[in-house]
């Protein structure tokens, strides 16, 4: 019978491990997959390889910030009716002592990797450098933790461009800062409506009509810098064009009807329209970058 309990309390810490490390955001990091694309070398072995290493490190990256965060946030996330509930620290699935070894295997696993791939992990030191600093001073910051939350997204493309030693173009940094501002300008959008400025302390900050006009301005210059991206460096990629302003179109209807973009990594895994948005605008840079 206690072997028995054992084993129940001990699948359940790792359940709740697994659900510290959010597994679910690490579609995020499809971001360092851009210029494994734009730069046509999705049909050779050794890049894709590279590449998808380097996507590894970057989730965990990603998880380390986010248990840094919860250790950060615990009593705040206790007293919180939702995050005491799905926060496993908060929560009391996982015990802090648990969070903190695994954060230091992630770090070792980190550091083994800059024998593989020591220009990746640069670019990963400072998006967790930026991110202990939104942790525990920026995250109040209003404007600066928008920008810091899209920069991070700019620095996945950074380091899939590294990985390859590949350039990348002006534009597509641009465009990556642009759409990550839009997407991080309505999920503050929606946390504001839905869960009110109690939820966050920056949003005490906001008001609803003023995040609009900044996710309105982020996706006409994504809109903008895209295309003359496209003009400018891959003439090819014009048939994309329309897909990405359906996309950002279908996406402000689901916030404005739906009431969803509280969580990006949602909208795209639950919605239909985006989802297959997404994988035509993919098929067709494929098709038109094709070696």
């Amino acid at each position: 019978m206690n072997n028995k309990v054992a084993r129940i309390s001990l699948l359940g810490e790792i359940e709740g491990l697994i659900k510290l490390i959010r597994p679910k955001q690490w579609v995020k990091n499809a971001f360092v997959f851009a210029p494994l694309i734009f730069a046509g070398e999705f049909l050779n072995l050794a890049s894709v390889y590279t590449t998808v290493l380097a996507a590894f490190l970057f989730c965990l990256a990603a998880s380390a910030v986010y248990i840094v965060n919860d250790l950060k946030d615990i009593e705040n996330d206790r007293a919180h009716p939702e995050k005491s509930r799905k926060r496993p620290l908060a929560s009391g699935e996982v015990q802090p002592k648990s969070a903190y070894i695994l954060l230091t295997l992630i770090y070792v696993l980190l550091s083994c990797a800059w024998l593989i791939l020591p220009q990746v992990i640069y670019v990963i030191l400072a998006y967790l450098a930026i991110n202990l600093a939104y942790t525990f001073k920026l995250k109040n910051e209003p404007v600066i933790e928008i920008f810091i939350v899209a920069f991070g997204f700019v620095l996945r493309v950074y380091a899939g461009a590294l990985a390859l030693n590949v350039p990348v173009s002006h534009w597509m940094f641009i465009t990556t800062l642009s759409i990550s501002l839009y997407l991080a300008a309505i999920k503050r959008r929606q946390e504001l409506i839905q869960s009110g400025k109690q939820s966050r302390g920056v949003l005490a900050h906001y008001s609803v009509s003023l995040i609009d006009r900044f996710a309105e301005m982020s996706a006409v210059i994504s809109v903008v810098f895209y295309s003359l991206y496209v003009m400018d460096k891959q003439p090819d990629l014009i048939l994309t064009v329309p897909f990405v302003i359906f996309g950002l179109f279908r996406y402000w209807y689901i916030v404005e009807t739906l009431k969803g973009g509280e969580s990006p990594t949602d909208v795209i895994i639950q919605d239909k329209q985006i989802l297959i948005t997404i994988l035509l605008w993919l098929g067709f840079c494929i098709w038109a970058l094709f070696p």
